[in-house]
C-alpha cells in the first residue's frame, strides 16, 4: 500500500530524465516505466547499507519483491527532470520501502509507492524475520535510515 506523506529527511533520492524511449506517442511515459524508476531508487537505497546484489551473495542471502503498489496523481513526459526518494518503512520480518516520485519539472508529485521485499536464504529457504546480519546493515545510521 502507498504511503501518502512526503520523504523523510534520510530518504535516500535519485534523479532521472525521462528518456524518448520510455514515452508513447503522445510523448507521456507509460505507467509500466516506474517500476524502472522504483527499482533504481531501490538499489541506491540498498547501496547505502551495503547490500547491494554483491553483498547479499557475499552474506549467503537474496531479496525478492513481493508485491508493489504505486498511485499516479500527474504524469511524466519526455525530458523532464524527475527525482526518486526512497526510504525504510518497516525492515523487520520483510523489508518495506517506501517511495515518492516529485516531477522536477512541475514542481508536483507525480506518483507514490511501495514495494515489499521478502529474505530467502542461498537455497531458497524463507526467512520469516529479516536475518541479523542485514538488520546490522539496514539500522546503521545514515540515508534511508531504518525504523
Amino acid at each position: 500500500m502507498t504511503r501518502h506523506r512526503a520523504p523523510p529527511d534520510s530518504a535516500v533520492s535519485i534523479e532521472v530524465e525521462i528518456p524518448f524511449h520510455d514515452v508513447d506517442l503522445l510523448q507521456v511515459a507509460w505507467h509500466g516505466h516506474y517500476s524502472k524508476y522504483l527499482e533504481l531508487a531501490r538499489t541506491s537505497l540498498l547501496r547505502s547499507r551495503r547490500l547491494d546484489a554483491a553483498d547479499m551473495l557475499a552474506l549467503g542471502y537474496r531479496f525478492y519483491v513481493t508485491e508493489s503498489h504505486i498511485r499516479h496523481v500527474f504524469p511524466l513526459r519526455y525530458a523532464e527532470l524527475l527525482r526518486v526518494s526512497a526510504w525504510f518503512h518497516d525492515v523487520e520480518n520483510r523489508l518495506d520501502i517506501a517511495y515518492d516520485l516529485f516531477n522536477l519539472t512541475h514542481g508536483r508529485r507525480c506518483a507514490q509507492a511501495s514495494t515489499l521485499l521478502v529474505t530467502t536464504t542461498a537455497e531458497g529457504t524463507l526467512c520469516l524475520a529479516t536475518p541479523d546480519p542485514l538488520l546490522e546493515r539496514l539500522r546503521a545510521a545514515g540515508p534511508g535510515q531504518a525504523p
